[in-house]
């Protein structure tokens, strides 16, 4: 088939931001924070446009003083960050750029939609602005009404302080337990970075370990002490995921406080046990260096020395099946990993993306150290478990030959599975195991490349299982109207500003028109919406070659409708004549919710069409393993010109696959359970929202020639979703 859109198509960055990390899905209420504390720093954020996709919302809090996020450049504009619970808001400090707000507020929230001003000016002076508020919320906004230069809005850090709830629970102690006590640690850097640095009441020196995971340091109280509270005052080398494990002997440990978000800066945990013991145990690493803390602080309860208990969860605990049947046991788990990948072509590749029922996301060994054999991964099931699936869902880098393992205590693995043929894309196994810990561990890639997994899910009883999100449900039988437009408007008439967002500015992928703020779309009064591409040039745009020498339209729900699942169904007469590209499509909402990039969005075209070959339309879904040209779809064609006749295009949307028609004739099937066992991971369980747009050249239709006829007219007669 033809190659269908790259990446550039779907970079939506006309109006909203757009986004060059991985972000993920799912909010976490962090524990509670001592006052004044960094809340923001690796948080959730979103923003009301970014300039491109180099200067995403999410640059502003990540600690980096390098990145920044950068706005349109207009009047308003906003960033806001979800600090993940509800917090009492102290201080914002703002470090702009050059392109800073001269009249702007600092706002917080709720819930995201009812915004209360804690810090108002007209006069902003740009440079680092640091502000003393008085506000609770769960969202802080930066809400900037007047710019001070002809560009938008920039900020390298957006950082907000407060608390998210008391420092200490009723009855903890306020010293530090652990001020002067013996420390070990898994490693050091080197010599002028021990353990002991890390519990000698010196914010001026600190421990730091080995670069890799997994990574732990300890503190030997002395007697068994009951544990109320622990402090982790990170340098920027800090922990994304980890746990504090208290243990009576220093042998056998048991977690009583968990993360896979750590924000680092410093934490202060409210936590609950017993030991003589006290762990910090580091699964994930924030960045490419090791761990390091300038004070790890224990505070324990008034009662004093309490004998050593037997903990209550060890590695050798079975607890009895669970009557419910058969659970995904590994979502949201600490995994380990031999290595991980962090660069250009996977970001972030850590080992905890196997385990976030995310298909979009994924865990890699290094590029640098990892393309060898073994490779390995493995999750923390966070008590021992009677192991009876396991799904692996491979990226192309996948294992030939490998082991599935179980093990009470992460050193000594018990086989339950092993092949020396696998076959890649999704392998659902059945086995029989028990353990608090399962590995995969590949001895023989199946390619040059190294080890490989979108997903790794462990099933069975036991564990410590968190639930899930629950899926979406599938549609109603017989589905039934819930949106629709009729573009029954009178004549000259602009689209309904309720259903529909008019993106401006010049075209990706090397199109050739500038969108128009509605110049290219009204009602021909006879119902039906005209886009409208033209031959007339935009003073002041880039498009390539210069300025844009074609105007058109590009319309979306964003917002105003978004959706899972349903029969999406629109009647359209497409433009014709060499040049033209007229498309209607679904993204992914989380486009622009969690500022995610295109491909692992999602992507489904319903349908697109050449100019250039007016016999034929084309339907195609894109993921992150199949996209652009390599994307999964079907050409349909007549034996006339789809410009001379109205026709309707759908596709009928479940959570076991889709069918794409054209008048009724089924053109394209995808089923995803064969999907996932050739192509690879189906994204499509989440909202999306709905595009049509007349676009004019562009890499796969060519530019416009000789032959080429302008006004150019995309007629729509109505768009229909039922579910």
């Amino acid at each position: 088939m033809s190659s269908s859109r790259g990446p550039s198509r779907t970079r939506l960055g006309l109006l909203f931001a757009t986004a060059i990390v991985l972000i993920t899905s799912c909010f976490t209420l962090v524990p509670a924070l001592a006052a004044d504390t960094l809340l923001s720093q690796g948080k959730t954020v979103t923003a009301s446009s970014s300039e491109n996709a180099a200067f995403p919302a999410s640059a502003a809090v990540d600690g980096n003083a390098g990145t920044r996020w950068a706005s349109a450049f207009s009047d308003p504009q906003w960033i806001q960050v979800d600090l993940g619970a509800t917090a009492s808001v102290s201080r914002v400090v703002l470090t702009w750029e050059a392109a800073y707000a001269r009249a702007f507020q600092i706002q917080t929230s709720p819930d995201g939609t009812t915004w209360t001003p804690v810090y108002t000016t007209t006069t902003g002076t740009g440079g680092t602005q640091d502000l003393t508020v008085a506000g609770n919320g769960r969202y802080v906004r930066m809400y900037g009404t007047q710019r001070a230069t002809a560009y938008g809005y920039s900020l390298f850090e957006f950082q907000v302080y407060g608390s998210t709830g008391t420092s200490n629970p009723p009855g903890c102690g306020t010293a530090n337990a652990a001020q002067g006590k013996p420390a070990t640690a898994s490693s050091s850097e080197n010599a002028a970075f021990p353990a002991s640095a890390a519990v000698d009441g010196n914010a001026g020196t600190r421990w730091a370990s080995a670069f890799s995971d997994p990574q732990w340091i300890q503190v030997d109280l002395g007697s068994s002490q009951a544990i109320c509270g622990v402090t982790l005052t990170w340098e920027p080398a800090y922990a994304r995921a980890f746990q504090i494990q208290t243990s009576p002997d220093g042998n056998a440990w048991t977690p009583i406080y968990s993360t896979t978000t750590g924000t680092g800066g410093t934490q202060t945990l409210d936590v609950t046990g017993n030991g003589r013991y006290v762990r910090l145990y580091g699964t994930q690493r924030a960045t490419a260096y090791g761990y390091s803390l300038w004070e790890f602080a224990i505070r324990t309860g008034s009662g004093g020395s309490t004998p050593s208990p037997t903990p209550t969860i060890t590695p050798t605990i079975t607890p009895p099946p669970d009557p419910g049947g058969d659970k995904l046991l590994s979502y949201n788990k600490p995994g380990v990993a031999s290595s991980t990948q962090n660069d250009v072509n996977c970001g972030n590749c850590t080992e905890a993306r196997a385990f976030d029922r995310d298909p979009a996301t994924r865990w890699a060994t290094s590029s640098t150290t990892g393309w060898v054999d073994p490779g390995w991964i493995y999750v923390d099931l966070g008590a021992t478990a009677q192991i009876h699936k396991v799904i692996l869902q491979w990226d192309p880098a996948y294992a030939k030959a490998f082991q599935i393992q179980t093990s009470p205590d992460a050193v000594n693995w018990t086989p339950i599975y092993s092949t020396t043929t696998g076959t890649g894309f999704k392998q659902t196994l059945t086995v029989n195991g028990t353990g608090r810990y399962v590995r995969m561990y590949g001895t023989q890639r199946g390619t040059a490349y190294g080890y490989s997994l979108w997903e790794f899910q462990v099933w069975g009883t036991g564990g410590a299982p968190i639930t899930p999100p629950p899926l979406p449900p599938d549609p109603r039988t017989p589905p039934q109207l819930v949106w629709s437009d009729e573009f029954n408007g009178a004549a000259g008439s602009k689209p309904d500003a309720a259903k529909w967002t008019p993106e401006v500015g010049p075209g990706v992928n090397n199109e050739l028109q500038y969108y128009t703020n509605n110049n290219n779309a009204t009602m021909d009064g006879n119902g039906s919406l005209v886009m409208e591409a033209r031959r007339e040039t935009t003073p002041g745009s880039a498009c390539p070659g210069g300025p844009c020498q074609y105007t058109s339209s590009r319309l979306n729900t964003y917002g105003k409708f978004n959706f899972t699942y349903g029969r999406v169904e629109a009647r359209i007469k497409v433009s014709g004549t060499k040049g033209l590209w007229p498309a209607f499509w679904l993204l992914g909402a989380d486009f622009f919710s969690q500022n995610r990039p295109w491909p692992y969005v999602g992507e489904i075209d319903i349908m697109e069409h050449l100019g250039r070959e007016p016999q034929t339309v084309y339907s195609t879904i894109h993921a992150p393993a199949y996209f652009g040209g390599g994307g999964f779809g079907s050409p349909y064609s007549i034996a006339g010109d789809f410009a001379s006749d109205y026709h309707v295009f759908a596709v009928d949307w479940n959570s076991q696959g889709m069918k794409f028609t054209v008048d009724g004739n089924v053109i394209h099937t995808v089923d995803r359970a064969t999907l996932e066992t050739t192509k690879g991971p189906w994204v499509f369980d989440h909202p999306f929202f709905i595009i049509l747009n007349n676009a004019v050249g562009g890499d796969w239709p060519g530019p416009p020639d000789g032959t080429t006829v302008f006004p150019q007219k995309m007629l729509v007669d109505y768009v229909r979703v039922y579910q």
